[in-house]
């Protein structure tokens, strides 16, 4: 990706070294599917507290732009248990900048992993609002970094949209889901609900 004119790429820890038109990748495991997975091992990213602002750092996660929106349950990689995004796991967000899955707030607010300081100070600076995305700048990066996912079927870039701008939509908290979790246990029907799905196709607009 670009940056004051700069080209910067990847590294398997997420952070941004100079190099190719890459996002910064965030929460790719290896726990997490058989994918490619560039983050490396989620144990080795837990940590017992997270940064000062990590609520804050959440709630931007949480509200990024859905890329690529698949249907599928998961659970937590350590703990085995559902959480509150374990519908759709694995569908990818950004920023236009950095990329995730969807389910990464969960690890970041309930095991603390670590986040690269090029995208803690990446969020602070936007105030932690999600930024309107540029089509026209996002789209090479997005054709560079989704083969590196397991998405090379998702390119290149097909949208007609010119930028994609932030949409508020209703996001359940930990605290909500764990609120409801004891009636939904009792309510949930016989058989697993951590049957993975097959996958939507990407969003097109």
């Amino acid at each position: 990706m670009t940056n004051g004119g700069r080209i910067y790429e990847c590294q398997q820890d997420g952070t941004l070294v100079e190099g190719e038109a890459v996002l910064g990748l965030l929460g790719f495991y290896d726990e997490l599917d058989d994918r490619s997975n560039p983050n490396g091992s989620i144990r080795d990213a837990v940590r017992p507290v997270g940064e000062s602002d990590e609520a804050a750092l959440v709630a931007y996660l949480d509200v990024g732009h859905v890329l690529i929106d698949v249907m599928e349950a998961g659970h937590d990689a350590i703990t085995g248990s559902a959480h509150r995004h374990s519908p759709g796991c694995s569908s990818l967000v950004t920023d236009g900048t950095w990329l995730w899955r969807q389910d990464f707030p969960h690890y970041v607010e309930t095991h603390h992993v670590s986040l690269p300081d090029a995208f803690i100070e990446h969020v602070r600076s936007l105030n932690y609002q999600v930024p309107t995305i540029t089509v026209a700048e996002f789209a090479p990066h997005y054709d560079e970094t989704m083969p590196l996912v397991g998405w090379a079927s998702a390119v290149p870039w097909r949208s007609t949209a010119t930028t994609l701008v932030p949409e508020p939509r209703a996001v359940t908290s930990k605290a909500q889901f764990e609120a409801a979790a004891p009636a939904q246990d009792r309510n949930r029907p016989l058989g697993s609900w951590g049957r993975p799905r097959k996958p939507r196709k990407p969003r097109r607009t």
